[in-house]
This record gives structure tokens, C-alpha cells and sequence, in this order.
């Protein structure tokens, strides 16, 4: 289920959760059903919250949802998919291969 804090920022190609004032994001590039993910950055003040895999889950919910497949980039989400290999089935065949999941 996806989360309705998190906001998709099609313009700035980035997910967005305001927490206490300030921002957490998760970056991506769209090409056709490929959705990359680049970078996520939780503030430091906000760390050790959980935040990063709250939107990791939201993203990884919405892309499903829109029938894309994640190129998990980011070492974050990469470590993500290695903890959550049920989750896997988003992954890009190649990328699940890379990180250990088939």
C-alpha cells in the first residue's frame, strides 16, 4: 500500500516525505517501464527513524502498482532488496541477478 505522506515529484524526478520540517527524497530516472533509482537521502536528523525504508516500500508500492520495474542503483535500495528478497519481484531480472536474488 502506498503511503499518502510521500509525494511523487514528477518535475524534480524525486520522492518526497517532509518530516519535522525537512525533507527526506528518493531520486529516479523514468525511461518507458524502467524506473531507476539513484540516490535516497534521509537528513541527518532524521536518521535511525526508519524514513529511508518507509519510502523505499511506498516506491517499490507505487511501481508495482504502475506495472514498472526497478533498477535499484542506489546502494540503499540495493541493500533493501537483499533484506526484503520477497519484495524482489519488482526488481529487473539483471539487477535481481547482480544483487544475489534468483
Amino acid at each position: 500500500m502506498t503511503d499518502p505522506d510521500i509525494r511523487n515529484n514528477a518535475d524534480a524526478h524525486r520522492y518526497e516525505l517532509d518530516v519535522d520540517g525537512q525533507t527526506a527524497t528518493v531520486a529516479y530516472n523514468l525511461t518507458g517501464p524502467n524506473l531507476m533509482i539513484t540516490e535516497t537521502l534521509v537528513p541527518t536528523a532524521l536518521e535511525g527513524r526508519g524514513i529511508a525504508s518507509r519510502m523505499a516500500r511506498h516506491v517499490i508500492d507505487d511501481a508495482r502498482g504502475r506495472g514498472l520495474v526497478i533498477l535499484p542503483v542506489c546502494t540503499f535500495f540495493g541493500h533493501f532488496f537483499q533484506k526484503h528478497p520477497d519484495q524482489a519481484d519488482v526488481v529487473h531480472p539483471d539487477y535481481r541477478k547482480a544483487l544475489g536474488l534468483t
